[in-house]
């Protein structure tokens, strides 16, 4: 057969790892690949053990690339030939990617063949198609640091060509490692959190706790922008927003400024517990740093953690300030995140916050608060919003009370082949 253009994806290497749910890794990153451009008229096609090949139209190659590289479980992407298991069309493959490339002095040959049925090995392929090219250009052969290098891959369809590998995201696919609720405040921290734990596997859900009415909308209107932008690394997204103005009120007038923060936070564990309940998640995500500000010194986090019986991830806990700002550049959250709003845990708190406290204190002050009677109060007020990617308007699906029947979980299974703060 004649080459073919098209885009060969090789999924993660962590996949080398994985066992009896080998299966159901490769179908997961297979069907986000094919949800991610599900908009566009690209097929894809699994092969094994673990590649993806992609027929599209030319002209779409880079939108296609665009989307690929932020596909999660992608290892790299390469604009390749693909032609038939056989010496003469792998020359003549080669010989069509040489001319559609500048002149180059010096090149290299790196040959993985997983079909062991060619008579050739991959050294001598390397060294025939060396011999070839070197003929044919007169380079000479670099290995170290070519000027050009030819990847021919060998797997069960036929010999891919390219001269281009685009890394990709790497990871885990998403779906693969269950369902968790992230905090979402709106700052630098929380989305990179988020991210984190989908390169990790997760579908992450997401709540926002708001003071509206006591302040203005500007909070949610980011957290919505934030989840729009994240929905492009797992297609489907929630977002709980939940005002928790009710308990601020009642907070401020029964305890000191300077614990309010860690009783903001501990209703905020609580209400989430709740609502991870209704829509099954399995943890809490933060975007918490060890001694980043007062909240989140040891002794606060264990006060905290202690208000829910949920698993707290916090993916960024050792990274420092300018780790987590290079990463929101990267992930593109960054200058949405810089925007300013009214971050409900700095409403009504101390200039200095108690970086110490201790639980049984804290306990005693919640004594004094109608607790039961406010998280259902703040539960009946929850309001929900569903993203897609590609993109799709945000449907408002209207208040999530706390009683009533939880959201099915989109299924993560297998496809079929062939077809805070």
């Amino acid at each position: 057969m004649p080459a073919r253009a098209l885009l060969l994806v090789t999924l993660f290497h962590e996949l080398a790892l994985k066992g009896n749910n080998r299966r159901l890794f490769i179908q997961t990153a297979l069907r986000n690949i094919r949800q991610s451009l599900s908009d566009t008229p690209a097929h894809c096609h699994f092969v094994p053990p673990m590649s993806v090949r992609i027929h599209a139209p030319q002209e779409l190659t880079d939108t296609l690339l665009q989307r690929l590289r932020q596909v999660i479980g992608i290892d790299y992407i390469s604009p390749a030939l693909w032609t038939a298991p056989s010496w003469d069309a792998l020359v003549e493959a080669v010989d069509l990617m040489m001319h559609r490339q500048p002149p180059f002095a010096s090149f290299a040959v790196r040959c993985k063949r997983t079909d062991k049925r060619f008579p050739l090995t991959s050294a001598e392929l390397e060294r025939r198609l060396g011999s070839y090219i070197q003929q044919r250009t007169g380079a000479r052969v670099e290995l170290d640091m070519p000027e050009r290098t030819f990847y021919v891959r060998l797997l069960a369809d036929g010999f891919y060509v390219a001269v281009e590998r685009i890394p990709g995201l790497g990871g885990l696919p998403v779906g693969v490692s269950g369902r968790v609720l992230a905090l979402l405040s709106g700052g630098i921290d929380s989305p990179v959190a988020a991210w984190r734990m989908m390169l990790r596997g997760c579908v992450v859900d997401f709540v926002h706790f708001h003071s509206f009415p006591l302040v203005s909308t500007r909070s949610q209107e980011k957290a919505q922008a934030l989840v729009e932008l994240l929905t492009q690394y797992q297609y489907r997204s929630r977002l709980l927003l939940v005002s928790i103005a009710d308990f601020q009120r009642h907070a401020v007038a029964l305890a000191p400024a300077g614990y309010r923060v860690v009783l903001y936070r501990r209703f905020m564990y609580r209400v989430a517990e709740r609502l991870a309940q209704q829509h099954g998640a399995m943890a809490l995500v933060t975007g918490e740093s060890l001694g980043q500000v007062s909240s989140q010194t040891l002794e606060n986090l264990a006060t905290i953690d202690a208000a829910t019986s949920l698993p707290v991830l916090r993916p960024l806990i050792g990274m420092s300030k300018q780790e987590i700002i290079a990463q929101a550049r990267q992930l593109g959250t960054y200058e949405l995140s810089i925007q300013p709003d009214e971050d409900c845990c700095s409403l009504f708190v101390a200039r200095h916050s108690i970086t110490r406290s201790h639980r049984q204190t804290v306990e005693a002050f919640e004594e004094r608060l109608p607790l039961e009677d406010l998280l259902q109060q703040t539960l009946e007020q929850v309001k929900l919003l569903e993203y897609r990617f590609p993109p799709a308007p945000a449907r408002f699906a209207g208040p999530s009370a706390a009683a009533a029947t939880p959201a099915t979980a989109t299924p993560s299974g297998p496809e079929p082949r062939g077809s805070a703060s």
